[in-house]
């Protein structure tokens, strides 16, 4: 069986799906790999260590031919797929309610593709979730993108000239991302606070040495959201969170916004009114600008000033930590594969019916057959 992994073609993607040690461990699984050529760069893997984990190094037409599954980080257009074998099967982050048309386009190919970003929240699909693992080097680097752009230090600093205060940290969004964005504001020396619509994150934000931001006397979610993020919260809910926000922000030096709700667009956290009461020089960092972002004005891929704030809008935040998002990410596409493993076979094999098989299957027998592409 042979996998091929993809050089990325989407600008500004410097990630790969396979290194060199996740090469070695799908060849001792009994699979052959081709890689293209210069598939690593971005991620500082030479084709010369691909090489001597054993993978073949050839062009992009060389490396599909006849392949039995492609690996990809983003979804390749369907035409880049030409040669593989009949049902191939292809695994990358889709993006299928924005590419639909691509997604069909795999269907029409008869490419069975999966999306990696539908893993579903399991105890068993835990070291296959993509989101979690890039979610979390993207809390990380939100954090350093702020302490680049803001003009003072982030811990108290105690001098013979003087005294520094901390900056001031507020964290919205309390998932993977925005827990990672804690810790390391934390680590950095802020002072940290922290909201969520979810009332079980309360004692996490408080475990991380934060403060606690929560909307009193109205029912948030209890416990987690579907699939363990938050959903759509009521009309009376948003204007008192609205109220809250407005009162702590103005205090802020730095805001990290995460909030994300699958399949939909990013919900508004951050007005221009609220961005107005913040002091010249404060910093704001918005991870879901690529999802129509949560602060008013953010622009996907710049870094804007509005009343004297900075808003930072970097796209596909992951990918600024390309090595190490490479190194997850592939493992999180073995760790899937390997796990399916038919030895008899020598591929990976989905049983009908499985949790995991049909939460990510995009397209099947040349059709569309996920239920929510279907509607």
């Amino acid at each position: 069986m042979k996998l091929a992994v993809l050089r990325e073609g989407a600008a500004g993607e410097a990630r790969v799906a396979a290194t060199p040690e996740t090469v070695r461990k799908y060849i001792a699984l009994g699979a052959s790999v081709a890689v293209e050529h210069g598939a690593g760069t971005g991620a500082s893997i030479a084709d010369d260590a691909y090489a001597a984990a054993g993978a073949v190094l050839g062009d992009r037409v060389a490396t599909v031919s006849g392949a039995d599954i492609v690996l990809g980080v983003q979804g390749p257009d369907p035409a880049a797929l030409t040669g593989t074998a009949s049902g191939a099967w292809l695994i990358a982050t889709l993006a299928p309610f924005v590419e639909r048309a691509r997604v069909d386009g795999y269907a029409a190919a008869g490419i069975e593709a999966m999306a990696m970003e539908l893993m579903p929240r399991i105890t068993r699909a835990q070291s296959m979730d993509v989101l979690s693992s890039q979610s979390n080097l993207a809390g990380y680097k939100a954090v350093l993108d702020a302490a680049a752009e803001y003009g003072r230090a982030f811990p108290m600093m105690m001098t013979a000239a003087g005294t520094i205060s901390a900056a001031r940290a507020f964290v919205m969004g309390v998932g993977v991302a925005g827990l990672q964005a804690i810790a390391t504001a934390r680590r950095l020396g802020a002072q940290v606070s922290a909201t969520d619509v979810r009332s079980a994150t309360r004692e996490q934000i408080e475990s991380l040495g934060a403060k606690a931001i929560f909307v009193e006397d109205e029912a948030g979610i209890e416990g987690e959201g579907s699939g363990g993020y938050a959903t759509e919260m009521s009309d009376a809910y948003k204007a008192r969170q609205a109220d809250l926000v407005s009162a702590h922000i103005a205090k802020q030096d730095i805001v990290i916004t995460t909030a994300l709700i699958p399949g939909r667009a990013a919900p508004r956290l951050v007005s221009d009114a609220q961005i107005a009461t913040m002091r010249a020089g404060s910093v704001i960092v918005d991870l879901a600008v690529e999802a129509g972002g949560n602060v008013e004005g953010a622009v996907a891929g710049e870094v804007v000033v509005r009343h004297g704030v900075k808003i930072v809008g970097h796209r596909n935040v992951p990918s600024r930590l390309a090595a190490d998002a490479s190194a997850l990410y592939a493992r999180n596409l073995f760790n899937f594969l390997s796990a399916f493993w038919d030895k008899e076979a020598g591929r990976p094999v989905l049983a009908p019916g499985d949790e995991i098989g049909d939460a990510i299957r995009l397209t099947q027998g040349g059709q569309v057959v996920h239920p929510r592409l279907l509607g």
